[in-house]
């Protein structure tokens, strides 16, 4: 029967926990016998009774509970070598291989089997595994919540005694998963919302969702073969600023979500946008993990600039703990039953889900795409 340890996550901010009384009921019914750090559950309300209830080992000791994990259930990378699995140990988590190189390193001397859980293929068989769709939803909604906290008008209109109320006029850039839960969480606020994005393919779901897209000449190929956007070309950015210019200038909110996958956030938003948008405004940028969409963007502050608050507040997700949480763990578990078979762990690189997220394993890099950028950056 193979050991699951799950840790507390130390990172700062961080409220989330990698499984729920409910997963641990069901990974025990994968015979896996599962181990969670003291204190891991509580800022997500749920107190480490509720896990041992459901049939988990309360571990206190973080580093022997590491040590005597065959699996190790996290959210965020290894900090470094005193969070790592032990050798041979598996660890499924977020893991940005290609930005930290020094992390994949330790996994691959100390010959840990690492997945990366954010780089599961986007394939119908995997949807009920999609962490990055799943905490995109979170985020897609607070940010409409943090909007309304910090503008100073109504999101519906009203008709009052002392005359009507004009709905607030919301602008959102990117319409992937964390922007069409914005689109839906404005809308269903009584929002007026426009949308852009470089992918037409994505104009029938914004509509459906009330809100009217911003038509611009698309790009060839404006996505990827897994549906996520390129990065656009210089004409398209020109063509595309153009069109958004008039709308943010009218806008009383802006919630940036767009973002290319490994790299920089698009700049979208330049500081001359924001100096004609009307005092009080308020732009949500969800891109500021990697940079921002907005170029007066601060990761992780709240900064005013020409009357206009700009909130780069990162990790939204975990300002919603509880279904945050839930959601993740369910992604976790439904990875598991990929690769733990009558509670043993048995990884077949054959199997696309598992190809496509394997990054270490035996000693070795198995993901190419990082091999070939920690080989890159050898040699450079």
């Amino acid at each position: 029967m193979a050991k699951v340890f799950v840790p507390m996550e130390v990172e700062p901010g961080e409220t989330r926990v990698a499984a729920t009384p409910e997963t641990v009921r069901k990974l025990a019914a994968l015979k896996l016998e599962v181990a969670i750090e003291a204190g891991a559950g509580e800022r997500a309300s749920w107190p480490d009774d509720a896990f041992a209830q459901a049939g988990a080992k309360i571990e206190s000791d973080r580093a022997r509970g590491l040590a005597g994990a065959d699996l190790v259930l996290a959210l965020h990378p290894p900090r470094g070598p005193a969070d790592l699995p032990r050798s041979g140990g598996t660890l499924v988590s977020f893991l940005y291989p290609a930005a930290r190189p020094e992390i994949v390193r330790a996994l691959v001397e100390r010959r840990v089997t690492s997945f990366a859980i954010e780089l599961l293929p986007r394939i119908s068989r995997a949807q009920g595994m999609d962490a990055l769709s799943s905490q995109s939803t979170v985020a897609g909604y607070k940010a409409v919540l943090l909007a309304a906290e910090r503008l100073g008008k109504f999101f519906p209109l009203l008709m009052t005694a002392a005359g009507t109320i004009k709905p607030a006029r919301v602008v959102v850039l990117g319409a992937g998963v964390a922007g069409l839960q914005a689109i839906a969480t404005a809308r269903r606020l009584g929002a007026m919302v426009e949308v852009s994005d470089i992918r037409p393919a994505v104009k029938e779901q914004v509509e459906s969702l009330g809100a009217k897209f911003i038509d611009v000449p698309a790009q060839q190929d404006a996505q990827d073969r897994g549906g996520y956007a390129k990065e656009a070309g210089a004409e398209f950015k020109r063509a595309q600023e153009e069109a958004l210019r008039k709308r943010v200038a009218e806008a009383d909110v802006v919630i940036c979500t767009a973002l290319v996958p490994g790299k920089a956030a698009p700049k979208l938003l330049p500081a001359s946008m924001v100096r004609g948008m009307r005092p009080g405004s308020v732009v949500i940028d969800l891109a500021a993990e990697q940079g921002g969409n907005c170029e007066l963007t601060k990761p992780n502050e709240s900064v005013v600039a020409h009357g206009v608050t700009i909130v780069g507040t990162r990790n939204l997700a975990a300002t919603v703990p509880v279904h945050a949480s839930e959601m993740y763990a369910r992604n976790l578990l439904n990875f598991l039953l990929v690769i733990v078979k009558d509670g043993a762990l048995v990884v077949d690189e054959k199997d696309e889900i598992v190809a496509g997220c394997l990054v270490t394993r035996d000693g070795r890099i198995a993901h190419a795409p990082t091999a070939a950028l920690l080989a890159q950056a050898a040699a450079t």
